[in-house]
């Protein structure tokens, strides 16, 4: 198959590169593209996975809040008015959503079958709030248009492990290896991640001819 990602030089990018390059498809990651770009990638394709969206390892002032949601919604309607202009648009349109669009719960997992959406619970701050905010919105943005010859999937992933340089798991490896790992906070909320196997193993449910489900 022909995969194109938009987004996906990034850390969760390349373990698919990487995966799907090694099991023989012709893989394509874009870095930012414009509607051109993305149009000339997309011709011909068999599954579009956008990953695209500006890095939040970063503090949340008001100019960098503005560009994750931005560049988040904004790529999402523009492959939006790309593939409305395909003739043949690609099978499957997987789209990168996130876990932290459930609420805040220490009483409970937050899973797909029983999760509750998250915002404006008592007592939680406001950078939580925008951070259910921009998951809405993508989400939103992606499921405003049917896109009747294509299948669209939202993966509301958590924070994805692996060993690679720049990833979750290097720095807080670096924390720990200066002398800054334990307990943070109470240490009795859940963190939620998953290990890159198991994101490349869920990504491939939603490839043509498989069952898939938004996870």
């Amino acid at each position: 198959m022909k995969i194109v990602i938009p987004g996906g030089t990034g850390q969760v990018g390349r373990l698919l590169v990487r995966y799907f390059s090694g099991q023989g498809h012709q893989v394509l990651a874009l870095h930012r593209s414009s509607s051109a770009e993305l149009t000339a990638a997309l011709a011909g394709s068999d599954v579009c996975i956008n990953l695209a969206g500006r890095s939040v390892n970063c503090r949340y002032g008001a100019e960098k809040r503005r560009e994750i949601f931005d560049s988040r919604i904004d790529t999402t309607r523009q492959l939006h008015e790309v593939m409305a202009g395909l003739g043949k648009p690609p099978r499957v349109w997987i789209n990168a959503s996130t876990a932290t669009i459930y609420r805040h719960a220490l009483d409970r997992a937050m899973t797909e079958s029983n999760g509750e959406l998250g915002g404006n619970e008592p007592g939680a701050p406001d950078t939580w709030n925008f951070s259910i905010a921009v998951a809405k919105g993508w989400e939103e943005a992606f499921f405003s248009k049917v896109t009747p010859l294509t299948r669209q999937v939202a993966i509301r992933s958590a924070i994805t492990f692996s060993p690679d340089r720049g990833g979750a798991f290097d720095v807080l490896l670096g924390l720990v290896r200066h002398g800054l790992g334990g307990a943070q906070g109470s240490g009795e909320q859940f963190v939620s991640w998953i290990h890159e196997f198991d994101f490349v193993r869920r990504s491939t449910y939603s490839l043509p001819g498989r069952t898939s489900r938004v996870w």
